[in-house]
């Protein structure tokens, strides 16, 4: 028999997302079918954390993917309530607090061990 190898996900809390982490964020999204009826499913994003910023309760992070060749930011709250979990990918060393650079070139980083 054959072992298949799968990379674990670890989950972390919220306080303890930092820029170059590859992240997966589910949250649930409530919407309506066609029939009028209200669904909530849970919906994932995956990217790498580009900035941090505020604290307390307006903390947020920004979140960085490509899509099909157009990259995409989406900005999280990260007290929402709508959020069920968040998933540690992978984890890259970095020197600075903002990513940004990384929106034109993100293969500039290298890989740290997940602990």
């Amino acid at each position: 028999m054959t072992k298949v190898k799968t990379k674990e996900k670890k989950l972390i809390k919220p306080t303890e997302i930092q820029p170059g982490m590859l992240v997966k964020i589910h949250q649930k999204i409530k919407e309506l079918n066609p029939k009028g009826e209200l669904k909530e499913r849970i919906q994932a994003f995956e990217g790498l954390v580009l900035a941090r910023r505020g604290s307390g309760l307006s903390e947020t992070v920004t979140v960085h993917k490509d899509s099909y060749g157009v990259g995409v930011e989406k900005i999280f709250p990260l007290r929402l309530p709508s959020i069920t979990k968040i998933e540690l990918v992978k984890k890259f060393k970095t020197r600075r607090a903002k990513l940004y650079f990384l929106r034109d070139n993100p293969k500039r980083l290298k890989e740290e061990k997940i602990s």
